[in-house]
Parts: C-alpha cells; structure tokens; sequence
C-alpha cells in the first residue's frame, strides 16, 4: 500500500449517496458516474426536469448580473449550459473558463459550444474543484451549478471559490436544495427513488447512476446549512432563492 492510499484510509468518509466511502473512492466512483452518462446528459436532464432545468440556469445567470468584458469560471460546466450563457454575457472582451474535473463532460460541452460558434471567448480546463489552477483575485464571477453535492470536500470547493474571485465579485450556486412543503416533498421521493433510476435504464442504460443521484441529492446541506457553508468559507452577504418549492436553490455570496 502506497503513502498516498495510507493518508486516504486516516481521512474521515465522506458520502456517495447513502454510502460512506473514502474520499479517493468517493471521487472514483463519481468519475465513473460522469463517464457512464456524459453521452446522454443533456436529454436526461430533459426527460428529468421536463426542460425545465434550462429555465432555473437562466435565472441563475440572469442574478449574476456579469458584465461585458468581465471573467467567469463555470466550474463543474461540462455539459457547457451555463457557459453559452455567460459566455454571450461577457461578450467578445470577457472571458469564461469552463472547468470540470471530468474529462469525458468536458468534451461534451466543448463540442456543443463549438457547434452552437460560441467558442471565441471560451476556454476549457480539465480541474479539480477543491484545487482550482487559476490566481487569487482572477474572475468577477464563479458560478457552479448542480455539481457542488458530488464534490468530495465542499468546504474545500468554497474556499477556492472565495479564493479566485476579486474583490467585489460574487459566487453563484445552483443545486438541488431540500423541498419545503410536505405534500411536494413525499410526491418528489416517489419521483426520485421509482421513476428516475428507471428512465435512467432505459435512456443512458445506468440505472444505478441516477439511484444516486436520488441519493446525493437527498444527502446534500440544505438551504441554510449550505449558507452557512459559504459564510464560513469567506463569503458575505450571502442570500439564496428557492425554485420550485425547494426543489432545488440559488445561492449567492459575494467577496468583499
């Protein structure tokens, strides 16, 4: 056994779904989700939310409020959603870095930018949330959307978050958050745990990959936690926004 799987065993688990694994097994083992259903993430995502996984992107770009001109970073952006829209955003003397520690997404969203032609002021780059290859103070904007519950230290991501922005700028966090009313909460674990592992089946053949995304979900901090999160990370003025009864949330924090 190597020095390095040593460390790993000292670390405390962390969760992958309702299992508690290492973290080098949990980042393994989320690696493989990605791999498994990069091909069919976009009509999944579709199928899932009915579509309208488009319109709770939008409204998270639309409160970023970027400016042309401007730098964002778009982590965990393989399938390249929110990218296209920041990237129209900034306009042709800004910047976006698309980044996904997933190589196989990556390359998913680079060949549907570069499809759509809107690849000029984009860049793409294969990185680790929690270990970020960009300078202190770079970008005006981070966003991360439905990719911060499958990081393995969150506390970790946030920190780097805070650490890349300038002053001034601000994080915006898209993720399936806990459902408030009761009602809608029972109708949306049906959903979760009967429906999605079968269309899962029978669109990108894995059905196990979408019983944990149920999973991860449910295992993920809530809207306060998660804020909470953020404000020990270094953000300030941190607020969020449910959509669609808590479904999923909005966060937002800023680098003062």
């Amino acid at each position: 056994m190597s020095g390095e799987d040593r460390e790993d065993e000292n670390k405390p688990e962390v969760d992958f779904g309702y299992e508690r694994v290492s973290p080098r097994e949990k980042t393994a083992r989320v690696r493989d989700v990605f791999d498994s259903v990069a091909s069919r993430y976009d009509i999944m995502n579709d199928l899932m939310s009915m579509g309208l996984h488009r319109i709770w992107k939008r409204f998270a770009v639309s409160i970023a409020h970027v400016r042309p001109g401007q730098r964002a970073l778009d982590i965990a952006g393989g399938s390249g959603d929110l990218t296209k829209l920041l990237a129209a955003d900034v306009g042709p003397e800004g910047e976006v870095v698309c980044a996904d520690i997933n190589r196989a997404m990556l390359e998913v969203g680079r060949d549907k930018l570069l499809d759509a032609g809107v690849c000029s002021n984009v860049r793409f780059v294969q990185a680790n949330a929690e270990h970020l290859p960009f300078a202190e103070r770079y970008f005006d904007l981070v966003t991360i959307a439905f990719g911060l519950r499958n990081v393995t230290h969150k506390e970790l991501a946030l920190a780097e978050m805070h650490r890349v922005l300038k002053p001034g700028g601000r994080a915006i966090i898209l993720e399936f958050s806990q459902v408030r009313p009761a009602l809608l909460s029972k109708l949306y674990d049906a959903y979760s745990f009967a429906i999605l592992p079968r269309l899962g089946s029978l669109v990108a053949g894995d059905a196990e990959s979408y019983r944990y995304l149920a999973e991860s979900i449910r295992m993920h901090p809530d809207q306060n936690t998660l804020k909470s999160m953020m404000e020990l990370a270094g953000f300030e003025r941190c607020r969020y926004h449910n959509i669609a009864g808590g479904v999923c949330a909005v966060h937002v924090g800023y680098r003062l």
